[in-house]
């Protein structure tokens, strides 16, 4: 290797002359790492851990009825809500029929009664020209706390013991790179210390 060639690739990847590492490549490679922590631990906590928290259930949007909005896709994130405080303008998870696993995501356009006084409502999907059949109480599953666009392509893709295992492997992903990180600082400074 020439001259010029090794200072290149000393200027890639330096050491300083306590013993720290610098140089673009080590910076880059310092903020990337960082990022991509940062993301994993957001993605998880907002598609898995503020929802259980918060007892709420987290649902992916398959069709585009409620385009532009919520296209396909996204991660619909419902808190259970007492039918009573559910006003027009609100977005709601029902059944489509009561006791049946099968739900759906439209805003409610319409609270009514009916003559013995039982609550009854109207929801259309924002991108849809007719309002659905009306709903009764039993089969709201919670309203709209929050929606992610592009998360629902993931909840989709896994299934329970999936998911399980996918945060037990962040989990000691994450651990072992923190451990990871901080045996290496150590590492640093005690090679500072014993140098003179």
């Amino acid at each position: 290797m020439n001259g010029v060639t090794a200072a290149v690739a000393r200027g890639r990847r330096r050491t300083s002359k306590n013993g720290e590492k610098t140089g673009v490549l080590w910076w880059a490679g310092q903020i990337f790492s960082w990022l991509l922590l940062l993301t994993v631990l957001a993605v998880a906590a907002v598609m898995i851990v503020i929802p259980r928290v918060g007892g709420a259930t987290a649902y992916t949007v398959l069709t585009g009825s409620m385009a532009p909005g919520m296209a396909p896709g996204s991660l619909a994130v419902v808190r259970p809500v007492d039918p009573a405080t559910l006003r027009t303008g609100d977005v709601i998870t029902y059944q489509i029929r009561s006791g049946e696993p099968a739900v759906v995501t439209h805003r409610v356009v319409g609270v009514g009664s009916t003559l013995d006084g039982e609550l009854r409502f109207t929801a259309r999907g924002d991108d849809n020209g007719a309002n659905d059949p009306p709903i009764r109480p039993e089969q709201i599953r919670g309203s709209l706390w929050y929606q992610l666009p592009w998360l629902g392509h993931i909840n989709s893709a896994l299934s329970g013991p999936q998911r399980q295992w996918l945060i037990s492997a962040a989990i000691i992903g994450l651990l072992g790179y923190s451990v990871y990180m901080a045996t290496s600082a150590l590492r640093d400074r005690l090679k500072r210390k014993k140098t003179p």
